[in-house]
């Protein structure tokens, strides 16, 4: 009997193991667990492969686990939980013969391909070009940004800290707005505007900006509030999604990304409608004398649920990958 391997995408709140067979990408025993109840990584494993019959003659040998912090060294040290573990010790502990650690955006990067059409939503037109280089872009906790090339035999991903360029205004409405977040924060990235947070905040800078008090304290009270037709909460929704065209169109020039651009990340699949009503496709192309290469540059929104498992599957085998 074939031994399954075990993937993990574990963020600062929740653990999500599944188990496949090596080399396959259909996932099973998926499985959610809150990192909170759990003093260590192995004891999330631990638990995880008790609840799903991984025990013993089918204990795993081979695993990949995403993690949502840097991941280069020994020494993992978890950014949003109390999570601390050394890569030799657990894969000593775990019994495993083969274990990649890996970061989450990589994760999300190398799941693209794996995305079924059905779980993609196109904005706008445009075609890929085969075996060229995609984007995958997407705002949650904060902003992810990789590149993904097709090598020989494997997907290449590109890591990248291109959440942390330098935001760059385009209109007098983004000056006023830079000139609110740098009074608070010195330096503005792209990353303190195209997140949850950064959503609230640029909901808050409107207010200031119109002189009026600020009347929700969450993303999901902001968006909420502009559904039901606030107009500050509107504005920043999509000064939001203005921004993020903006962002993705000058990282698509940066890495020639004509194979596509795809949006990951849980907060884009709750603004669907919204997208087509902002400016987010005309920024994205709205580049001087590049603005025909962009404007042909095809974009979807991934609504698949367990992208970041799929690319841990990916990853597990990818000689790419170390």
């Amino acid at each position: 009997m074939t031994r399954p391997a075990l993937i993990g995408d574990i963020g600062g709140t929740n653990a999500r193991f599944a188990l496949v067979t090596p080399g396959e990408f259909d996932l099973r025993d998926i499985q959610t667990l809150p990192c909170a109840d759990y003093a260590t990584l192995e004891d999330a494993v631990r638990d995880y492969l008790t609840r799903a019959g991984a025990t013993g003659e089918l204990a795993p040998r081979e695993a990949c686990l995403a993690f949502a912090c840097p991941v280069h060294d020994d020494d993992v040290r978890m950014t949003n939980n109390a999570w601390r573990f050394s890569k030799r010790q657990v894969q000593e502990a775990l019994g495993l013969e083969l274990f990649k650690v890996i970061n989450d955006f990589t994760a999300q990067a190398l799941g693209v391909p794996h995305v079924g059409k059905d779980e993609r939503v196109a904005i706008g037109d445009g075609q890929a070009e085969p075996r060229r280089a995609c984007l995958v872009i997407g705002p949650g906790t904060g902003l992810g940004v990789a590149g993904l090339f097709p090598g020989q035999h494997d997907w290449i991903p590109l890591p990248t800290e291109g959440g942390h360029v330098t935001f760059a205004p385009t209109d007098e409405r983004e000056q006023n707005l830079l000139r609110y977040f740098r009074s608070r924060y010195g330096r503005v990235s792209v990353e303190r505007l195209l997140c949850g947070q950064g959503l609230l905040d640029l909901y808050r800078a409107h207010a200031s900006l119109k002189g009026a008090n600020p009347r929700y304290n969450s993303p999901a009270e902001v968006t909420g509030a502009a559904r039901a037709g606030d107009g500050i909460a509107e504005d920043s929704v999509l000064r939001f999604l203005k921004i993020l065209g903006d962002v993705c169109g000058d990282t698509a020039l940066t890495i020639g990304a004509r194979g596509g651009i795809y949006l990951c990340g849980g907060i884009l699949p709750r603004l669907l409608d919204w997208l087509p009503r902002s400016r987010f496709r005309e920024a994205f192309a709205d580049k001087g004398r590049m603005s025909a290469y962009n404007a042909s540059i095809p974009i979807w929104v991934v609504t698949a649920p367990w992208t970041g498992l799929l690319g841990a599957a990916e990853a597990l085998h990818n000689e790419e990958v170390t």
